[in-house]
């Protein structure tokens, strides 16, 4: 388990971390997302072993990584968002080169490094010089060599960046793959509707500090159930208002085209009796759900600001 504790970073006068507390249970694919400038790369960094902290730990294993930076890039993978410059290389010289940094060598060496490459679909490119291989493939490359030491956490800095829909799909794949089979893995990105699908677990940072962590269904679920009720009505509209204004569990009505939109506070049994309801006042309902919820809406709730405040209600509220 990796957990991260009161973890502080300051840059000059600039408190980029802030006490930052963080849980990656073992096993999990865990997202981690935040507006521009609210830590996420001096966070990924520091878990990393590039760059110190101010105060704080990295607990992995039960151990303190920030004490023994060596010991930290051990128990480390890190796909940065960039390649690097290793053009002159080729395929099988790039994988030798960074298992040699792990003091593998020989047979030992390339068994290890050709299972990785086959398990990334790189096992054909073995001669092929880095600059002649897509940005698809150098990111593949780039997570087969970030595994040649077998480490306990994967950590993944926008690993989908300026890739085509088909080689984002192959690699969300080969990272599915990997969870399943018990690595625990840590990715940034900014497609939150990729994350959505890919992750078991989510941390929202704002301003060096985490706003929201937890299980990605559950927290996902939380949010479908604050939600408003989508009501379409065939006929009996005015019928239909009556009895959503006289509800207990009723706080506001909007309109909607043919939709009547309600935030509901009540649960499953309290839909199931409004919807009672409006059928025993004779009025037609073709339509009767939750509205879901996605990632990106809790994302912009919890990181709004007022200077960039997004309308996330209907047109034509009426406070009802």
């Amino acid at each position: 388990m990796l957990e991260i504790r009161d973890l502080h970073k300051v840059y000059g006068k600039y408190h980029a971390l802030n006490g930052l507390n963080m849980t990656v249970r073992d096993g999990a694919l865990y997202g981690f997302v935040g507006p521009n400038g609210a830590g996420k790369t001096t966070t990924i960094k520091i878990m990393a072993g590039l760059l110190g902290a101010d105060g704080g730990s990295v607990m992995i294993g039960g151990e303190d990584g920030l004490a023994s930076p060596a010991r930290l890039k051990k128990m480390i993978g890190y796909v940065p968002d960039f390649f690097g410059v290793y053009d002159n290389l080729t395929v099988s010289e790039y994988m030798e080169f960074f298992a040699s940094c792990y003091n593998m060598d020989g047979l030992v060496a390339r068994k290890r490094y050709t299972a990785l490459l086959e398990q990334v679909g790189l096992e054909d490119r073995l001669d092929f010089y880095v600059d002649g291989l897509s940005r698809g493939m150098k990111q593949r490359l780039c997570l087969a060599r970030a595994l040649i030491h077998d480490p306990e956490i994967l950590i993944l800095d926008e690993p989908t960046s300026g890739l085509d829909p088909r080689t984002r799909f192959e690699f969300k794949e080969i990272l599915k793959d990997l969870q399943e089979s018990g690595r625990t893995i840590f990715i940034s990105s900014h497609v939150l509707s990729e994350l959505s699908e890919l992750c078991t677990d989510i941390g929202i940072l704002d301003q060096g500090r985490l706003v929201l962590e937890g299980n990605i269904q559950d927290i996902l679920t939380r949010v479908n159930a604050s939600n408003p009720l989508v009501i379409s009505v065939y006929s009996n509209r005015e019928q239909a208002l009556n009895v959503l204004k006289s509800h207990p569990c009723v706080q506001t009505i909007s309109l909607r085209e043919n939709e009547i939109c309600v935030r509901f506070m009540g649960d499953k049994q309290d839909e199931a009796m409004l919807l009672q309801q409006l059928i025993d006042a004779e009025v037609l309902v073709n339509g009767f759900v939750r509205e879901t919820g996605s990632l990106e809406s809790v994302f912009m709730q919890l990181t709004e600001r007022e200077e960039e405040r997004s309308v996330l209600s209907y047109e034509a509220e009426s406070g009802l």
